[in-house]
């Protein structure tokens, strides 16, 4: 799959294909509708799928400080874009002056001069162009200007998760915020995963016989509620089962927000300096502050007792 950052990027001479635009942020299982049926007209029509998405998120742009929670990052979307059968992905660069585009003139300038769209897939609630100006209907008008169909895919599904509420980035966000990794996996169709860099921390849990991986977690990730979770920690291509904790360390009078991880019945692994991800499948109990360090230990040998049952459940 091809992935470009910006119009300049794209190859000269690309022909005409098949485009969605979005956020899509996390990819989720109502995105995936939209994706797959982009793909599916692409593959009829014998043209290439192509996804348009934006870096920053818009809202930062236009409402500064607003960035949402991300639950996935950008080269991650672009794996699980590659799944469903994307061929390319363009990356715009989310600027001011990009923000004051109008609807009609990001039509020309994007779906028409460089990606000569022949079909146009989106949302029924889909926007575009300065101040969301733009919308379906007016999509629809513009392709019979500018030759190119706009096909409308609801991407309405409802599940459990929230109680029905129709699956969506925003939903997704809230549930993982409120620590709810059953809601969030059935909506992303997958565990919620935090990914960054392992880094030195204060090392007490190698010092209390759990040694961690600190990870700092890329910009404005999406992290769950403070607490211990059952999970795995990827890392140099393995897949481990993990006790994961996320909070401020109570018992030490931690002020930082951190996410650590164990690999259970791992010794000696050394990933300092490594790019991992940590997925997150249940929540085991929250954050405290116990008695002693004997009951912090005989909590902490709990929590790993549940936590590798509950991987090896999910193995099952």
């Amino acid at each position: 799959m091809q992935r470009w950052r910006g119009l300049e990027d794209i190859p000269e001479g690309w022909g005409r294909s098949v485009v969605t635009i979005g956020s899509y942020d996390g990819v989720h299982r109502g995105h995936q509708l939209i994706i797959r049926h982009a793909v599916d007209r692409a593959h009829e029509l014998g043209i290439p799928a192509v996804v348009v998405t934006f870096d920053p998120h818009p809202s930062e742009v236009v409402r500064p400080g607003s960035h949402p929670p991300l639950l996935a990052p950008h080269h991650t979307r672009a794996e699980l874009m590659a799944e469903l059968g994307v061929d390319a992905v363009l990356i715009l660069p989310f600027t001011t002056e990009f923000s004051k585009l109008s609807a009609a003139d990001f039509v020309v300038k994007v779906l028409v001069d460089k990606l000569h769209a022949k079909a146009v897939v989106e949302g029924p609630n889909f926007r575009f162009g300065h101040k969301a100006a733009g919308n379906v209907e007016f999509l629809v008008e513009q392709g019979k200007v500018y030759d190119f169909e706009v096909e409308v895919v609801d991407l309405f599904v409802r599940g459990e998760a929230g109680g029905g509420e129709p699956f969506s980035s925003t939903l997704t966000r809230r549930l993982v915020a409120e620590g709810d990794m059953a809601g969030a996996r059935e909506i992303l169709g997958r565990p919620h995963r935090v990914e960054g860099v392992v880094v030195r921390g204060a090392q007490r849990g190698r010092e209390l016989g759990f040694p961690t991986a600190n990870v700092e977690t890329l910009p404005h990730t999406a992290i769950p509620a403070d607490g211990v979770y059952a999970g795995y920690l990827h890392a140099q291509g393995e897949v481990m089962p993990a006790a994961i904790s996320v909070g401020t360390n109570p018992q030490f009078d931690g002020t930082e927000r951190t996410v650590e991880a164990y690999a259970i019945d791992r010794l000696g692994l050394d990933l300092y300096g490594l790019h991992v991800a940590v997925d997150f499948l249940a929540y085991v109990r929250g954050q405290a502050k116990f008695d002693s360090l004997d009951a912090l230990l005989e909590q902490m040998a709990e929590d790993v007792k549940r936590c590798r049952e509950l991987v090896a459940a999910e193995n099952a």
